[in-house]
């Protein structure tokens, strides 16, 4: 090979090297965009040496911890592990951020999210657990569900959506249904993401003055932060009448978003007893080319306009 070739062959791989370093900052990128979201509420996104240190630290170790959520996912595969998780909390108490950092490596088919909407008619004259029953997982899955049928003991509860005989048969079929589900193989994980009032309350007013946030406001929410106690009052009995050996609350301690997300995805790493599945080494297969293959070109009139 001659020195040219030599030259030109280290000129590919560089440019290959460097092709492989913007696609993994790319993936990165998700997570920068996705942590605009918590920007200063003043408007001034100017951080300190100690915030963007602090920033660092964090996205270090989100990525370290979704790496060992990688090594769960594949033991639950090889296992066949049936896993629920279920996040309740307030509204804006960081729910739906907590589920993103946790399911933005896994595969949605093995990692799959249960966000129910309110029950329809047909739904409603149900027996209670039947529309959750449909959401439970398979044997090598992992269902997280965003809001459960703990909504009897808060939300309806509050807001008057059931009556006093439905909430006490509540809590006397909750035990019992968990307690079957673990019988069968189901492992079941309870948080309840724990806010102050002022958190709310600053998290709420983020939520009007952003453009892009206003869709996560709904009547029912607003309705929720004027009945404040009676959603403490809710929460305090559910806790005390549903946590069982079987299926224990763990309570995150939510004001700092990043933290709460933290050791939320540390602590089911830890209630997991999962290992890293050995696997076969991946080669790619080199493609084939044909003499008599023509790649037809694609119309002007279907190719996407570059705007950028």
């Amino acid at each position: 090979m001659s020195e040219l070739d030599l030259q030109n062959d280290d000129d590919a791989q560089a440019a290959r090297q460097r092709r492989l370093q913007e696609d993994l900052i790319d993936s990165y990128d998700e997570e920068l965009e996705m942590e605009i979201d918590d920007r200063v509420l003043d408007g001034n996104m100017t951080l300190d040496a100690e915030a963007r240190e602090s920033r660092k630290l964090y996205f270090r170790e989100l990525f370290r911890l979704q790496g060992e959520l990688v090594k769960l996912q594949d033991w639950v595969v090889h296992t066949g592990h049936r896993l629920v998780v279920i996040f309740e909390g307030r509204d804006a108490a960081g729910k739906g951020g907590a589920i993103k950092r946790i399911t933005q490596r896994l595969n949605p088919r093995v990692c799959r999210v249960a966000a129910l909407p309110a029950p329809n008619n047909r739904e409603r004259t149900q027996w209670y657990f039947q529309r959750y029953a449909a959401h439970l997982p398979a044997g090598g899955e992992i269902v997280l569900f965003d809001r459960s049928w703990y909504n009897r003991a808060g939300v309806e509860r509050v807001m008057d959506f059931c009556t006093d005989a439905e909430y006490e048969e509540f809590f006397r079929s909750v035990p019992e249904f968990e307690k079957m589900l673990v019988r069968s193989g189901i492992q079941i994980v309870k948080y309840w993401f724990s806010i102050t009032d002022d958190e709310q309350e600053v998290r709420f007013q983020a939520r009007i003055q952003d453009p892009l946030k206003q869709w996560k406001l709904s009547p029912m929410d607003l309705e929720s932060r004027r009945r404040w106690e009676r959603y403490t009052q809710a929460k305090e009995v559910m806790l005390q009448r549903s946590h069982i050996p079987e299926a224990p609350w763990w309570v995150i301690q939510a004001v700092d978003k990043k933290r709460a997300r933290l050791n939320c995805i540390r602590h089911l790493l830890d209630l997991v007893p999962y290992h890293e599945v050995e696997r076969s080494p991946i080669l790619l297969p080199d493609r084939e080319h044909h003499d008599d293959y023509l790649r037809h070109p694609v119309p002007e009139s279907m190719i996407v306009p570059e705007y950028y």
